[in-house]
């Protein structure tokens, strides 16, 4: 596509075309699931977690919704791999997902705060398991 046909930039583009680590992780140590109604997006994300160090060494997502929903989910997986639950939990934004996408057109900001509303629900998720 041409960029002026598109308000995406290359780099949503490339993350909508070729999505970073979709699918299911098996035994999964985290799952969160998450969708907005007003869009009907659905996301869902699940985490490898290594209990000695509490960091992910594995995320994977499956997307249902536009372009953008794909694409933030994407990043996110791939800038949540190798931090660890506390810095994810005080230091890890939506802001985050769309600097590294290179911007999001105004009305699809609501693709990446899903997409850590996400990783919320999964780190949620992990600490239940855990009891922690």
């Amino acid at each position: 596509m041409s960029e002026s046909y598109t308000l995406y930039n290359e780099k949503v583009m490339d993350h909508f075309m070729n999505p970073r680590n979709m699918g299911d992780i098996k035994e999964a140590d985290a799952i969160g699931e998450v969708g907005a109604a007003a869009c009907g997006d659905i996301m869902k994300i699940s985490l490898k977690i290594d209990e000695t160090t509490n960091r992910v060494i594995d995320a994977r997502f499956k997307t249902f919704g536009c372009g953008s929903a794909i694409a933030a989910s994407s990043m996110a997986t791939e800038l949540i791999k190798g931090r660890t639950i506390e810095e994810l939990e005080k230091n890890f934004s939506n802001d985050n997902i769309v600097e590294a996408l290179g911007g999001l057109p105004p009305v699809k900001i609501h693709c990446s705060v899903l997409a850590h509303e996400a990783l919320n629900a999964a780190l949620e998720d992990y600490k239940k398991r855990k009891g922690i």
